[in-house]
């Protein structure tokens, strides 16, 4: 009876992604705040965001078992309240910055499986025609949850005691979940929950070895369209002289404004552009965009401008990536879960990365050694992998055979 249902449209669809990019928001901007006024340095708070994010980057080896035994919705369901449940813990108890490490990292792991259930269930109740338009609005939800995740914890904590705090932010980041009765739930694939595991990891590794796959794969392990900076700003506003509330507020603008302005490129050029050429066009725009904030003067202003520039770069950068990985995933495809983790885990990798890499840049010579390394290194990355897979970026057309 389930599989009869239509699935409702796609902007209903990704709504759930709400749930990750509120905690991702409260872990880059309101964490940051919460620990700064302990005597942590700007350098130790990014390097802290990093460990936080990394299984951005190792959650896709558990992800095998969200594709059998019980039915993805069933799985996101248990991760996403766990994530919310240590994020309103974190808020009640962090005395110190290693303690509130341990904690956001498991709710970092419980969110990134979230997302790889959530991404893997509604992957493959689209059609291939659908996939840019759920990409762009996966992003959407995604990013424009950071800037929700930010308004709502920032002021949560700077006006409310603690334990109201918490139990604010527990129950607004849950709210997305309602939209889960809507969408159409398959069961796991019986063949593959009564398969051995050998089996399965030869259909894993058969995922990887598509040409698509390795494609995609070397476009998202290379920080071409990371743009980190948008998780490191929030540690740095000091730099900008601008306050914890004038930070909360124009991380949480910049954050929406940003991913729906970002986001509403990408299906009107996706139709014009290969998808994996326009996302390296994106990653060069914006390390170019990142090279112009030395030029701005240290004001408050100044940080709402990068941030929302950083923003808009890395959710349009988001949003191809997710295009890419729904049209590799196709419909109906039992390990959607699987390989949503693997190539969402990829993308991310150099997102964490390059955070402890911009970390080293700040040490060297403050925001202006941040944004010359994050700008080096993406061009860099972009002008490599334009080269190295110029055949796949740009395809020849066949002679024309003589008459």
């Amino acid at each position: 009876m389930n599989m009869q249902r239509v699935p409702p449209p796609v902007q209903v669809l990704s709504v759930p992604f709400l749930i990750y990019g509120m905690v991702g928001g409260f872990i880059i901007v309101t964490l940051p705040q919460l620990v700064a006024p302990q005597g942590v340095t700007g350098g130790r708070i990014a390097v802290a965001v990093a460990v936080i994010l990394t299984p951005m980057f190792w959650n896709f080896v558990f992800a095998p078992c969200l594709d059998v035994w019980f039915r993805r919705r069933t799985y996101a369901l248990l991760f996403g309240v766990l994530a919310v449940a240590a994020t309103a813990l974190t808020v009640t108890y962090h005395p110190s910055l290693a303690e509130a490490e341990t904690v956001m990292t498991g709710a970092f792991l419980s969110v990134s499986l979230f997302g790889a259930a959530l991404g893997g269930w509604i992957g493959s109740l689209v059609e291939k025609r659908q996939d840019s338009r759920l990409g762009a609005w996966c992003t959407i939800y995604n990013i424009g949850g950071d800037g929700v995740g930010i308004l709502i914890s920032g002021y949560a904590t700077q006006h409310l005691s603690s334990p109201a705090a918490a139990a604010v932010i527990l129950g607004a980041f849950l709210v997305p979940l309602l939209v889960f009765p809507l969408i159409p739930a398959p069961p796991p694939d019986k063949v593959l929950a009564s398969e051995n595991f050998r089996r399965f990891a030869r259909e894993i590794m058969a995922i990887v070895q598509r040409r698509e796959t390795l494609v995609a794969l070397a476009l998202f392990v290379l920080p071409s369209a990371s743009f980190a900076l948008t998780n490191a700003l929030g540690g740095w506003s000091g730099d900008y002289h601008a306050s914890p509330s004038f930070v909360s507020l124009s991380s949480g603008i910049g954050l929406v404004l940003g991913a729906i302005a970002g986001c509403s490129l990408v299906p009107p050029l996706a139709a014009k552009v290969p998808l994996r050429l326009l996302y390296l066009a994106i990653g060069f725009v914006g390390a170019a965009f990142t090279l112009s904030l030395l030029l701005l003067p240290r004001t408050s202003a100044s940080y709402g401008i990068a941030f929302l520039g950083e923003n808009f770069f890395q959710a349009a950068g988001i949003a191809a990536a997710f295009a890419i990985i729904f049209e590799i995933i196709g419909p109906g495809n039992p390990l959607a879960a699987t390989t949503f983790a693997l190539l969402t885990a990829a993308m991310n990798l150099p997102i964490d990365y390059m955070e402890a890499v911009d970390a080293r840049g700040y040490d060297w010579h403050g925001l202006a050694g941040a944004y010359m390394t994050d700008a080096g290194v993406s061009a860099a990355a972009c002008v490599l992998l334009a080269i190295v897979l110029r055949r796949q970026l740009f395809p020849t057309r066949p002679a024309a055979q003589p008459a």
